[in-house]
């Protein structure tokens, strides 16, 4: 993907290479440039609160200017609000200035086209050349008159408001149920609690006051034991837990277990089929989905793609084959007829309308799929290499596949955001499963120099 664009965007530790604000002004009035169509261009700029997100967002929008485009300044919102944003202002592109559920002390820059989908590689690539190419008229600045100007969008967070209620498709849609909110100190730390009141819930909101630096720092998507005891302490009929963005959903039911985005999906396609709802009949899931989902989707006679693992992968199968449901594990759901972007908040509402469609409390929903063990560990490295150029690493992996058979699977890749290993290991009983997948970690933390986190 080069020296900049990973899976995700542009992503790193704040103020050291990619993401300083050297970069982020070149990568503004790059992105103004390749983007603008035959007026002046429009782009809409959100952040997910991070203490370095103003600094990020301040050099993108001189860049911008630079350029002779002008910014419209959403403030702290939702990676999905930028995607709605952009189209329902009616910009030439959106970026975002997050890091996801990566600790406070990353940052990240992901943008949109005019449509608010995620830029494709190519597209991506035109701006890392204009970046890379030092020579003059590739960053030839606008004439004085012609320079952009900053302006802010106050009703921003209301009119993605309306949107989100819109599609919960009546008003009180969340009447007489508890539900409680993890806002993960990050970006839905305001619109998500102002959505779910508004919809008529019960509502207990925790970690919505963002500071800079407690962004998902024990809270979130990725550490849901709070959730879990308050959704106990509370009986609630649900929790839902985001990531900083605002992007991702892990749900928790009324018995204070997990709901992941495998489940989720397929109560959402089963929902949405019932419904009548369900385009050409078909989901879209990456590699890493659970062999349950798979088997559930066979189960209800409903088509299923696979992708590589990214929902920018998924949302692009989506697109070529016509469906409207598509989602990882990690609870990145993309509902295509409602939206462009995966989306935490929208994922909650669609699961409530199958909750209240079945008259079912969410762990007899759950029962759709069996979810089979499955375990990832990763190893923090220092270099990206070839793992299947490394013997040792090879015959071990090719040991636990053979072992294992048809009744699991293994997936080692490399995280395309974070310098990590990433090994799943999915097999038909717990405790095996998780000493195969030691087993293939000891040898690649052995080769490659790294440690488990």
């Amino acid at each position: 993907m080069g020296r900049f664009f990973g899976t995700d965007g542009v992503r790193g530790v704040a103020n050291q290479h990619p993401i300083t604000p050297e970069i982020a002004l070149n990568l503004g009035r790059a992105a103004a440039a390749v983007l603008k169509h035959n007026h002046r261009s429009t782009i809409v700029i959100g952040k997910d609160g991070r203490m370095s997100g103003d600094m990020i967002e301040a050099a993108l929008a001189a860049g911008i200017c630079s350029a002779g485009a002008d910014v419209l300044l959403a403030g702290m919102l939702p990676t999905p609000a930028v995607a709605f944003l952009v189209r329902h202002a009616r910009a030439d592109a959106g970026i975002m200035v997050s890091a996801s559920h990566n600790p406070y002390e990353d940052n990240g820059i992901k943008l949109f086209d005019a449509m608010g989908f995620k830029l494709d590689s190519a597209t991506e690539e035109q701006i890392e050349s204009r970046i890379l190419n030092t020579s003059p008229e590739i960053h030839l600045a606008a004439a004085p008159e012609a320079i952009g100007r900053v302006y802010p969008m106050p009703e921003a967070a209301e009119q993605y408001a309306r949107f989100l209620k819109k599609n919960a498709g009546r008003n009180d849609l969340l009447k007489d149920m508890k539900i409680v909110l993890d806002c993960a100190n990050g970006a839905t730390s305001e619109i998500a609690p102002q959505v779910f009141a508004e919809l008529g819930t019960d509502l207990t909101v925790l970690f919505d006051s963002p500071d800079g630096i407690n962004i998902n720092d024990g809270c979130g998507s990725q550490h849901i034991e709070t959730l879990r005891q308050a959704v106990l302490e509370n009986r609630a009929d649900l929790g839902c837990a985001f990531d900083g963005d605002g992007d991702r959903l892990i749900a928790v039911d009324e018995t204070g277990t997990a709901v992941t985005g495998d489940q989720i999906l397929a109560i959402c396609a089963r929902h949405m089929k019932q419904a009548g709802r369900l385009k050409n009949n078909l989901a879209v899931s990456t590699v890493m989905s659970n062999l349950g989902l798979r088997l559930a989707l066979k189960e209800m006679d409903i088509d299923h793609r696979i992708t590589d693992v990214g929902d920018r992968y998924v949302l692009d199968e989506m697109r070529k084959s016509g469906a409207v449901i598509g989602g990882e594990d990690s609870g990145h759901m993309i509902f295509l007829d409602a939206h462009t972007s995966g989306d935490g908040i929208l994922t909650a509402l669609h699961l409530v309308e199958a909750m209240d469609a079945s008259k079912s409390r969410l762990s007899k929903l759950c029962r759709v799929m069996r979810r089979y063990p499955q375990v990832l560990k990763n190893v923090r490295i220092r270099e990206k290499t070839d793992i299947y150029q490394l013997p040792a690493i090879a015959k071990e992996i090719e040991k636990v596949k053979n072992h294992l058979g048809e009744q699991g699977r293994v997936l080692v890749r490399y995280s395309g955001t974070q310098p990590l290993c990433r090994i799943m290991v999915e097999g038909p009983d717990e405790k095996e499963t998780d000493q195969l997948c030691r087993q293939i970690v000891d040898v690649i933390a052995a080769e490659l120099n790294g440690f488990l986190e």
